[in-house]
């Protein structure tokens, strides 16, 4: 993983757009190079082609190599947590513990109540104790249940904390690649790719879809999947939920009346109405390779890669993830300004906080949960007063 702050990789490998992979043999040499999604099959035939012409020159060093295990820090009971969600009638906060392919759910004072998960990765319902998830992100509480988008495994999970259980409720464990729509076979059916967030909205289930650049909609009533905006298509482009297009939205909350997304390769904050036609239109970002890290209004502001999104009494926080700080968006003025954060990694508290790259939000009266991903901790920002202190999970 590299910080290429100056360009310089980007500049020397003629890269024009991101992502771009370039593949180099044992030997050192760049042998092919493409740009955009969907290469998997052609990359995977010419990975095969190097390893066969490499072992028979015997050039090809297939040895174990070490690997490193995702853990938290020294104290931490998480790893990498990527989102959280609150529950402020049940006192419950509910973490998506990604690298630990678990969910956490805590009272608001940190004791923790449950835990879903086997702690390794798998795609298993059945009890809390049994089932398994794969880098678990979004979560959502809604009628007693916690929905959760079990990411990797590209499954919509229920966890039912009254009797223990889990169960898959859409997706089929594989992932659909390219523009998709909802098919008749309904949820369980249809194969989704890479959901990351979810929100309830009127009784509709709201799924970021990153992999897809889409949002789509589970009616938790009558279980009818559908899409609810993009062409799916990667790009800046507003309109109804046929024109619109989308880049990779990987956060979505609600004001109870409008969807707001955090469409974070555009370094982007979208709000979509989902009434019939269900129109989308970017208050903030410009393009999909304008970033960085500017307040301001409208086209002034700079975001860098803002993974997660939370509204509360009219304002929309941002966990603006790659410029280390969480933010807040005044929709009507489409102004931004800073509210938490130095713009450097760390792990500080108090009224000089620091982050290292928060991926997710949930707001609630007067506080606002943060799971400050690559510190491996929940942070709790008291938003009157100002500060932001780490959340000390325990058990009881």
């Amino acid at each position: 993983m590299v910080n290429d702050a100056e360009f310089v990789i980007w500049q020397r490998y003629g890269v024009r757009a991101w992502p771009t992979l370039v593949l180099i043999d044992p030997e050192g040499y760049v042998v092919g190079a493409v740009a955009g999604e969907g290469h998997g099959p052609t990359l995977e035939e010419q990975i095969g082609e190097l390893i066969a012409e490499h072992r028979a020159a015997g050039t090809l060093r297939e040895e174990p190599g070490t690997t490193a295990t995702p853990g938290g820090a020294d104290g931490s009971l998480l790893a990498f947590p990527g989102k959280v969600a609150v529950d402020p009638a049940g006192g419950r906060l509910a973490i998506a513990d990604s690298g630990h392919h678990r969910v956490v759910v805590a009272d608001l004072e940190g004791t923790i109540r449950a835990v879903a998960g086997t702690g390794k990765p798998g795609a298993a319902d059945g009890s809390f104790a049994d089932a398994a998830f794969r880098h678990p992100q979004g979560l959502a509480f809604h009628e007693g249940h916690l929905y959760v988008a079990d990411t990797e495994n590209h499954l919509i999970r229920r966890l039912d904390p009254a009797t223990g259980g889990v169960e898959t409720v859409a997706g089929t464990g594989q992932q659909a690649h390219g523009p998709v729509r909802p098919d008749a076979g309904g949820p369980l059916a249809t194969s989704l790719n890479s959901p990351w967030d979810l929100v309830v909205l009127q009784g509709v289930l709201y799924i970021a879809m990153a992999g897809c650049h889409q949002v789509w909609g589970l009616d938790l009533v009558g279980g009818k999947l559908e899409l609810a905006c993009g062409t799916g298509r990667e790009a800046l482009i507003d309109g109804t939920r046929i024109e619109a297009a989308m880049n990779q939205p990987s956060g979505i909350t609600t004001d109870g009346a409008l969807l707001y997304v955090a469409d974070s390769e555009a370094s982007a904050i979208r709000s979509i109405d989902p009434r019939p036609r269900c129109r989308i239109r970017t208050l903030v970002g410009v393009g999909l390779f304008d970033f960085g890290d500017q307040d301001g209004s409208g086209e002034g502001v700079r975001l860098q890669h803002p993974l997660a999104v939370a509204a509360q009494d009219g304002r929309i926080y941002i966990a603006d993830t790659y410029n280390h700080k969480i933010k807040v968006l005044f929709p009507s003025l489409q102004r931004v300004e800073t509210l938490f954060g130095t713009g450097r990694p760390g792990a500080a508290e108090g009224d000089r906080p620091q982050f290292f790259e928060p991926g997710g939000l949930a707001a609630a009266p007067g506080r606002l949960s943060i799971a400050d991903t690559n510190n491996h901790r929940i942070c709790v920002a008291d938003l009157a007063a100002g500060t932001v202190a780490a959340l000390p999970l325990h058990t009881p």
